[in-house]
């Protein structure tokens, strides 16, 4: 099985975040699985993370076409599975009307798991303008009612960054946080972005006293193994049916993507990610 993981950052830029990411999946990741990691084009961003140019609706929406393009571009490379590796599960619902495959979100993923341990999840992220697209896509989910309080912690990426090599002030911000989400009614935590999620992995946080802290990436990652799983022995895949599910014609899809100067012939597109499988060093 091969999956493509897709970050909203771009990823090779951060060499601390990529390796602990290599190192979860390796940990995660089942030994017959190959997980190859992508990131947005080095010059997406004027930055080396994206911070707040993915913290509005506009600008956030400009960076779905990474996203949807690179969908069209794994499917045509013969990938199982494609794994859009960030909470606000940027180009999901497009991506999954134009491909096949299955296409998993982080954010939809550890919200479902999340829903399965426990009766009210609550949120620990460090970019407080998302929340309000976290409420919105819980509840396309159907889980709005069980999404509890979003707290924001006092770190930031740079901080988590600097936390692999000096762990215990981030640990120390992320329980501070999620014991106050804890005593607004969380029964359940997720980790409100990649990097932060990757972190509290590494340093073995899956819990704050009786109260479980999700995986989100292991969650992506065993949720891509499972629908490629059903897909293959099943036949299960994803409806067709209604306006946010049908496949439009292909021969639409070459034609406005070329009007609107997106790259009409995905098979052009080269698959430049880094390769990782579990118990393989890199």
């Amino acid at each position: 099985m091969k999956i493509w993981h897709q970050s909203l950052t771009s990823i090779e830029q951060v060499p601390a975040y990529r390796d602990a990411v290599i190192s979860h999946i390796q940990k995660v990741a089942r030994p017959d699985v190959e997980v190859v990691l992508h990131g947005m084009a080095s010059e997406t961003y004027p930055s080396d993370y994206p911070g707040h140019f993915i913290t509005y609706a506009y600008l956030q929406n400009l960076h779905k076409e990474q996203f949807i393009r690179n969908a069209l571009i794994a499917e045509s490379a013969g990938y199982d599975c494609m794994f859009i590796g960030t909470i606000p599960d940027v180009g999901l619902l497009e991506a999954r009307t134009l491909v096949d495959i299955p296409v998993i979100g982080y954010g939809q993923a550890s919200f479902h798991i999340a829903s399965m341990l426990g009766d009210r999840i609550g949120i620990v992220n460090f970019l407080e303008p998302l929340a309000d697209q976290l409420r919105s896509n819980a509840e396309r989910y159907g889980l709005g009612n069980k999404l509890g309080p979003i707290v924001q912690t006092s770190i930031g990426f740079y901080d988590v960054l600097a936390g692999f090599e000096n762990p215990q002030p981030v640990i120390d911000s992320f329980i501070a946080s999620a014991e106050k989400a804890i005593a607004l009614g969380a029964d359940v935590i997720v980790p409100g972005e990649g990097p932060l999620n990757v972190f509290l992995a590494a340093h073995g946080i899956s819990r704050i006293g009786d109260v479980p802290v999700v995986d989100s990436f292991a969650a992506g990652i065993k949720m891509c193994e499972s629908l490629t799983d059903l897909k293959v022995n099943s036949g299960v895949t994803l409806t067709r049916k209604g306006y946010f599910n049908a496949k439009p014609p292909e021969d639409a899809v070459k034609k406005l993507r070329a009007f609107y100067n997106q790259e009409s012939d995905i098979h052009a597109g080269l698959d430049y990610g880094l390769s990782v499988k579990a118990g393989v060093n890199i």
